[in-house]
């Protein structure tokens, strides 16, 4: 896909569109036929479609995609754990089990057999109801036409695993936990658009904004932030009882934990509870973590001996020499949506102020330059790094944008740059003088460390860095640790990409569904300085760069209250623009997951998106047809 959609293959389609030359369903079609996403398709649509009505004759249900089902094939008559044992291969494991404090996906997913939220988005981004017994709209009268409120009705029979019954109470308590700073709920931004959350009855639930809300679906979707609690288990709660929350959550989902080993195994089996009899399929599932992704590629596709293996981030080569028609599994790809990107740490990782290194205002020593900035960004060969270690353009290009996958959104003030030249010459010109192999500046070296996790692709990544960086004299340190600790939402963790006590950190996130309000939070500093990774909030703020731009900030606050969607991409290109400018983050390759899947499995309830976690409907998995457990 180009990275300047208005300049691109699709520009002539959009703007036939805008003129009317095109329906929306012909835009939609000629647009996937040319390979662009059947998601920002439709997001494109609607950017046109929305403005032509008012906001009375423009339901919701199409401003976000259109509603949808949740996919259920082949499971009406299947018996409650009929499947027997399935295998999942996480191999970055899970730290804990409450998805609202985690700061790794790992984490998040592996709450997902447990933990539900009120609504799920599918594929193609529609919505769909989980918790509740439809997705509101402005035609059904449950959202509102100016999107400050909205209206849940629960659905009847829900019980938590424990027994106990699942009401509006319950939507409200998430609510009022996720605002406590002492919880480090991660998303607490997504929840403080929330003015307040009325109790109507115990089956309805009616949520008040305090502005316009176009991404009011975030706080009650499992990608954009949120599972709900119960509030008989977490209300005045010690932190033995948080803790047990950590490892064994009482949830509505279809499975239970059985047993869990930190960083190592979940064992779960079925909620006994669970409002769907004939749910779940399989009598056990075994989530088991260690090991690196290429040996997870091998266990899921090749020999067999995992049924599902995630995160595959492999070298493109190693994965496509594995793939055999007869093999027992095979590679899928999907998504598209997620960013790998280099942080750059503006404050300083080797000075403690009261407690905690990288504090805010301490600036870091030789990252708050921005020539040195740009320096690093420019001098790095991105396109080498899609090229060798992904699928490379136009599948999993290069990217010059932090926002990168929806055309509406994508800036067509940037480019992609690879000029080791000029870097060298910023560094001239900010007296960053070459001393031997090493630039020196007031006595000082231009020395940085960069640090990951220790996937092989992500040390292939490092060694392009290091080698391009060396050559216009940086040093380069590299430094590795295992993923299950770089993720780990612990306080006591100094390792986490939270912490983030290093120079530069290398990672990925997924952009999601449009408007990314709680994607471009990352570098939202927040009128008190809330939403920065601190001490004082566990470092569970999002902004773990300590990233500080009031002009930033500015248009983000517009941007999250922004009903118009013509109008929010601007402003959503305006925030990209102030990144790239500023070299604050160096975003590397677009990219969409691959995971191993058994052909035993059932593909169409798996439903890999980019919008879910990757087993938000484990509720429906089930075997293909014709395959007995």
């Amino acid at each position: 896909m180009s990275s300047d959609f208005r300049n691109g293959p699709y520009s002539a389609l959009f703007t036939s569109l805008k003129q009317g030359e095109l329906s929306r369903r012909e835009f939609i079609e000629r647009a996937t036929a040319l390979g662009m996403g059947l998601s920002v398709a439709m997001y494109c649509a609607n950017t046109v479609t929305a403005q032509e009505s008012s906001p009375a004759a423009s339901p919701e249900s199409e401003r976000v995609a259109g509603v949808g089902t949740i996919p259920a094939a082949g499971t009406e008559n299947q018996e409650r754990g009929a499947g027997g044992e399935l295998k999942v291969l996480q191999w970055q494991a899970p730290s804990q089990l409450n998805g609202m404090v985690a700061t790794g996906d790992k984490d998040n997913l592996a709450a997902l057999f447990v933990s539900e939220s009120l609504m799920v988005r599918l594929p193609d981004g529609a919505l769909a109801p989980q918790l509740v017994t439809e997705v509101p709209t402005v035609d059904n009268g449950l959202l509102a036409e100016d999107l400050k409120s909205v209206t849940f009705n629960l659905k009847t029979g829900v019980l938590w695993s424990d027994g106990e019954p699942f009401t509006a109470e319950d939507v409200r308590f998430t609510w009022e936990w996720a605002l406590d700073d002492a919880n480090g709920a991660v998303l607490q931004n997504v929840y403080e658009l929330i003015k307040d959350i009325e109790v109507v009855d115990e089956l309805t639930a009616k949520v008040t904004f305090a502005n316009s809300n176009p991404s009011w679906a975030d706080a009650f979707t499992g990608m954009g932030a949120s599972i709900v609690i119960a509030r008989h288990v977490l209300e005045g709660a010690d932190q033995a009882a948080l803790d047990e929350f950590r490892s064994n959550p009482i949830g509505t989902g279809p499975y239970v934990v059985e047993s869990f080993s930190a960083n190592d195994q979940v064992v779960y089996i079925p909620n006994e509870n669970y409002r769907e009899p004939n749910k779940p399929f399989f009598s056990r599932i075994i989530l088991k973590g260690g090991g690196d992704a290429a040996a997870a590629a091998r266990a899921s596709i090749q020999t067999g001996e995992y049924d599902f293996a995630w995160n595959l981030a492999v070298e493109p080569e190693l994965l496509r020499n594995m793939e055999s028609d007869g093999n027992p599994g095979e590679l899928v790809i999907y998504g598209g949506l997620t960013i790998e990107r280099i942080n750059f740490n503006f404050s300083d990782p080797d000075t403690e102020v009261d407690g905690q290194r990288s504090e805010m205002n301490t600036p870091h020593p030789i990252l708050s330059e921005h020539a040195v900035r740009q320096a690093f960004t420019i001098g790095v060969d991105r396109e080498k790094i899609a090229n060798e270690f992904y699928f490379g353009a136009p599948e999993e290009p290069a990217v010059a944008n932090i926002l990168s996958g929806i055309p509406s959104m994508e800036s067509p003030n940037t480019e992609l740059v690879y000029d080791p030249e000029k870097a060298a010459q910023l560094l001239d010109e900010a007296g960053w003088v070459m001393d031997g192999d090493v630039r020196k500046k007031d006595g000082k070296e231009l020395e940085l460390g960069l640090y990951t996790t220790t996937s092989p692709v992500r040390q292939k990544i490092q060694a392009v860095v290091k080698s391009n960086l060396e050559a216009i004299g940086f040093r380069i340190g590299l430094e590795q640790v295992d993923s299950a600790v770089f993720f780990d939402s612990a306080v006591g963790n100094d390792q986490s990409n939270t912490h983030f006590y290093t120079d530069t950190n290398e990672f990925a996130s997924g952009v999601g569904a449009p408007p990314p309000v709680s994607y471009m939070v990352r570098w939202y500093a927040g009128p008190n300085r809330e939403e920065i990774a601190q001490k004082s909030n566990n470092w569970a703020g999002r902004n773990i760069q300590r990233y500080i731009n009031e002009e930033y900030d500015a248009l983000y606050e517009k941007a999250r209250v922004e009903p118009d969607p013509e109008k929010s991409a601007e402003l959503f290109i305006e925030m990209n623009d102030i990144l790239y400018f500023d070299y604050a983050v160096m975003p590397l390759v677009r990219y969409g997951s691959k995971a191993g899947v058994s052909k035993r499995l059932n593909q169409e309830n798996l439903a890999l998106s980019a919008y879910e976690y990757a087993y938000w409907n484990i509720a429906n998995w089930n075997l293909a047809e014709g395959v007995e457990g």
